[in-house]
């Protein structure tokens, strides 16, 4: 997925107070991008939901079809949905406004979500989206991309009322599955989640999320599955990098900027899915007004091995490394990440790295491109050190030993 957290790419954003330029800064692993919306708020960046993992972190998505969010823990199989006609108001309207004739169990589906701030420190902004409550000590699962670059993080429960400070668990850029807890959290709603493999083409659901990152209740999308085990390739405008997503959930409810890691619930209440989508700065294969959800199977097993300290490939547990550097997306001449920028006082700076220079190893693993350096930094932790190699502007090879610093989420 986009680029890396601390210690991976960065996108398209120079260091705090500098001049925005190609490429990010590594040590983190990249936000998905977001749409940007008019707000008080200077840049407030809006996830819009639809699908993959690469860039859908933080920075700015482009307009797109987003799906549910899923959450880990409890829940029973999907009940049927009924064969009459829905009793679920058209639009995308707020839960307790009058705007909606929503069930009283979809209602409350929505108390189990909670609104997602976060600070974007290195890229200058804000971002909003939606998490799913999995515990009721606040362990809570969202995508990637919701918390992707951040560097601080609140959730205000939609139950209490409450905003918790939050801390990144653990985070899964490849499937776009992030979990994050409450500090202090108590007693709240959970989710009840579904048995996602028996969920039927043609079933209705409803996306709820916090849509244009407003807060408050929920806004809710009514619509139907449309098709099952869908793969659609995004792309990360900052640093070029595809990656697919696979086995999602499509529908056409009508998924809004903010909405991603919501919930895609059946009539019954029950999470089926979690929204997963695009935005500025992040594209898709796809066509049409279509939403994606991650099931809620995939998106629970993911989130328990998180849960668990459980690390793998695709799996990372804790805080991202950070490298201090940015870094050209569109790649130089030879192979290897060329360096645009070196934060000061970072850790690269301090093991020699310059600017104009082009990283071509780390930990002894080639370096091929900027993505491959996102990748290889998500596998370290802060204060974790390893060798880099690198040639400088004039063409000399070095190598040293770096130590990580703490950077934002992935």
């Amino acid at each position: 997925m986009g680029p890396a957290g601390p210690g991976g790419v960065y996108p398209p954003a120079g260091p705090p107070g500098g001049h925005h330029g190609p490429g990010g800064w590594y040590g983190w692993t990249p936000p998905r991008p977001r749409r940007s919306l008019p707000s008080a708020v200077t840049a407030l960046l809006l996830v819009v939901a639809v699908l993959v993992g690469l860039g859908i972190g933080h920075g700015v998505w482009s307009n797109g079809p987003t799906a549910s969010t899923a959450t880990p823990g409890g829940g029973s199989g999907l009940d049927p949905f009924g064969n009459g006609g829905s009793n679920l108001g058209g639009g995308n309207s707020g839960l307790g406004n009058g705007g909606s004739n929503l069930s009283g169990a979809v209602a409350a589906a929505a108390d189990a979500l909670v609104d997602i701030d976060t600070t974007l420190s290195y890229q200058g902004g804000a971002a909003a989206g939606t998490g799913i409550v999995l515990t009721s000590d606040g362990y809570v699962l969202t995508n990637n991309h919701v918390i992707s670059g951040a560097t601080s993080i609140t959730a205000t429960d939609v139950a209490n009322g409450q905003k918790y400070p939050a801390t990144v668990v653990g985070y899964d850029r490849t499937h776009d599955v992030a979990v994050i807890k409450l500090t202090g959290a108590t007693g709240l709603k959970t989710a009840s989640l579904a048995n996602s493999d028996r969920v039927t083409v043609g079933q209705e659901v409803v996306g709820l999320g916090n849509a244009g990152g407003v807060g408050g209740k929920p806004s809710s999308a009514p619509g139907q599955v449309t098709a099952l085990n869908q793969s659609i390739t995004a792309q990360d405008q900052s640093n070029s990098t595809t990656e697919q997503l696979t086995n999602l959930i499509q529908t056409n409810c009508d998924i809004q900027p903010g909405d991603s890691g919501g919930a895609l619930v059946s009539t019954s209440g029950q999470v089926v899915g979690m929204d997963t989508a695009a935005s500025t700065g992040f594209s898709f294969s796809t066509q049409g007004n279509q939403g994606y959800a991650i099931p809620v199977n995939q998106a629970r097993s993911i989130a328990t091995a998180i849960r668990d300290g459980r690390a793998s490939e695709t799996v990372h547990i804790g805080r991202t490394a950070f490298l201090g550097v940015a870094v050209d997306p569109s790649g130089g001449s030879v192979p290897g990440a060329a360096v645009t920028r070196v934060l000061s006082g970072g850790a690269a700076e301090a093991a020699g790295v310059t600017s104009g220079s082009v990283i071509t190893s780390l930990g002894g693993s080639p370096v091929g491109s900027s993505s491959a350096l996102t990748n290889i930094i998500s596998r370290y932790h802060p204060g974790d050190k390893t060798s880099i190699g690198w040639t400088d502007p004039n063409g000399a090879a070095h190598t040293a030993t770096v130590t990580f610093a703490d950077g934002p989420a992935a």
